[in-house]
């Protein structure tokens, strides 16, 4: 049995033979998103892992009218010719993952991004409130606080000229510097980054903060007139019902869900109210057994199945990499005097450049291949995770304003995306088809070099990328500080250079020597790449982009040392030629 559960976020696959659960997860699929191709790919991709099961379930975000039910239906007859199969929403299937067996009307209160009632009785009657998506609905959901969040801080900024505590938080969450700055975020937000935002209001309210309470108090008993409503459209004023929590607000928030249980019971005394206790998906698997006529599968017989079959060195490596294990001379840094703790940090750095320089003919060979990319339309990719995937965005960064590159010649790929510039994104180093899906979406192609940046070597994330960048025929590379590191056959790098820098003075810490070791080599590529692609003469940047006061003082003299003009005439050149050096310094080379 196959029971299917498609999200938002992510999808998920539970497989029952003989007693064993194997577990699965693949990518994002919403109905509403998808067209027919696109729905077929993504079953497809299931049904490649679990070809042959007699019975299916899938419940999928975005399935709301009996035609998208048939819609759905279709496509996973295609998948599954010969299995019995029930399609439909995702609210049916995490209604069906209640533990509790006994016959009776259920009310699914969702708060998660979005939020929803879902109910149903025994004998399939159905009523629903919500789901209308966070322009017309969503309400008391992760979307909805996050939003009134900001309104109540920028309500209260006009009113009383303060910004709250509260506000403090969310321009901390975001990087930014002024409530102004809010204006633009939240026109180009996505629904899951305003979403994101209720976790400062509920890491607020456990510190008292009085708006976070209002937004939360409110939240709650929206929720709770909304499941009352739904249970009386279900069962009438007074029939029983029990009201099952679910979605990441309630289920990683329990203070806020027993508000909202009390306020449901206040307003439906004697109601039962729990918190959906097995993931949604449990339940779509529920549903293909009764429709197999087989009793519910044990979800804690459960394993997990290979989630790609990306090769990626084992976790075994991990442990063994240098980066893991202790240094010698740093057993009691928490005890060591200051002055001798930053010696030993400098004589450890000091020793950077020895280590890399071991690594320099492959270097000198990356170097190469990322000029003559340049040279001929092609693109430098860099990925990674964390401090990793930190430092290859920084080094992408900075090449617009130093070498006037196209943003697009040199570009940074981070596990979890922009959100993990600034805070850790739980699971997202360990998706390799999330790292393959990232480089097929940036269209790496033969003219591209792809460097994959991993202190450890395993990170799945970057050999996903690694993977897919092979199989698009760039030329790729892995930088790693393991030199012991065993390389997976099938999934082999151009190049490997890996400097043998030892364990760090704080150990797995490595954001230290691993971190600037790293920013040395990515400095060297890009800033010797560039000059010999005509981007320096000399030492100077004749092609930085004087986008401010310092800049443009830069290019003034830069245009007076290559051409012996004056400050003022090298001033007047370049507003000629719109601050640009090269032009203007050829200008006052003309007799």
């Amino acid at each position: 049995m196959l029971g299917i559960e498609c999200g938002a976020t992510h999808t998920v696959a539970l497989h029952e033979d003989d007693g064993q659960v194997v577990r699965a997860e693949f990518g994002p699929a919403n109905l509403r998103l998808l067209d027919d191709a696109q729905l077929a790919k993504r079953l497809r991709q299931i049904a490649k892992q679990f070809p042959k099961p007699v019975a299916v379930a899938i419940g999928m975000a975005g399935t709301c009218t009996q035609a998208d039910k048939k819609r759905l239906y279709r496509s996973a007859s295609i998948a599954w010719p010969r299995a019995t199969i029930h399609a439909t929403n995702d609210l049916e299937t995490a209604l069906a993952a209640d533990t509790w067996c006994k016959p009776a009307s259920r009310v699914l209160v969702l708060s998660g991004t979005g939020s929803c009632c879902f109910g149903q009785t025994p004998d399939g009657t159905t009523a629903k409130l919500g789901g209308w998506g966070h322009v017309l609905g969503d309400k008391g959901s992760g979307y909805e606080i996050g939003l009134r969040a900001l309104k109540a801080c920028v309500f209260y900024l006009d009113r009383d000229d303060v910004w709250s505590a509260l506000g403090q938080r969310l321009l901390c969450r975001l990087q930014l510097n002024s409530p102004d700055q809010l204006i633009d975020w939240i026109a180009q937000a996505e629904k899951a980054e305003v979403a994101g935002l209720a976790r400062e209001v509920f890491a607020a309210w456990a510190k008292r903060d009085k708006i976070a309470a209002d937004i939360l108090a409110a939240a709650a008993n929206t929720l709770a007139e909304d499941a009352c409503a739904c249970a009386k459209k279900l069962v009438g004023k007074t029939g029983s019902v029990r009201f099952l929590l679910a979605g990441s607000v309630l289920l990683k928030q329990p203070k806020f869900a027993a508000k909202l249980a009390k306020a449901i019971r206040a307003r439906r005394p004697g109601s039962q109210v729990a918190t959906l206790k097995n993931e949604s998906c449990t339940g779509a698997l529920n549903i293909a057994c009764r429709l197999a006529k087989r009793p519910p599968a044990n979800p804690s017989a459960t394993v997990e199945a290979n989630r790609s079959t990306i090769p990626v060195p084992g976790l075994a490596q991990l442990g063994q990499a240098q980066t893991e294990q202790r240094h010698p001379r740093s057993m009691q840094l928490d005890r060591m005097p200051l002055g001798q703790a930053i010696d030993l940090f400098l004589d450890e750095d000091s020793q950077l450049p020895v280590a890399i320089a071991r690594e320099k003919t492959k270097i000198v060979r990356v170097i190469g291949w990322v000029r003559d990319a340049f040279q001929n339309g092609g693109r430098l990719f860099y990925s990674g995770a964390g401090t990793s995937g930190r430092l290859g965005v920084l080094d992408a960064s900075e090449c617009p304003p130093t070498f006037r590159a196209d943003p697009r010649q040199v570009q940074g790929i981070i596990a979890g995306g922009q959100p993990a510039l600034y805070r850790s994104i739980e699971g997202a180093e360990d998706d390799p088809e999330a790292g393959a899906e990232a480089v097929r979406f940036r269209g790496v192609g033969q003219k591209d070099v792809f460097i994959g940046i991993a202190a450890s070597g395993r990170t799945p994330f970057v050999w996903g990328g690694i993977w897919e960048a092979n199989r698009r025929g760039a030329k790729t590379v892995l930088l790693c500080f393991n030199p012991t590191l065993k390389i997976p056959s099938k999934n082999r790098p151009n190049v490997l250079i890996k400097p043998d820098l030892g364990p760090e003075l704080l150990t797995g810490s490595t954001r230290l020597k691993s971190g600037t070791a790293t920013k040395l080599i990515l400095n060297m590529i890009t800033t010797l790449a560039m000059a010999k692609s005509g981007k320096v003469i000399g030492n100077l940047m004749i092609d930085l982009d004087p986008s401010n006061t310092k800049l443009r003082d830069r290019a003034v003299r830069i245009v007076c040392q290559l051409t012996n003009a004056s400050h003022a005439e090298a001033s007047h050149a370049l507003e000629r030629t719109c601050w640009n050096v090269k032009k203007a310094a050829a200008r006052l080379a003309k007799p």
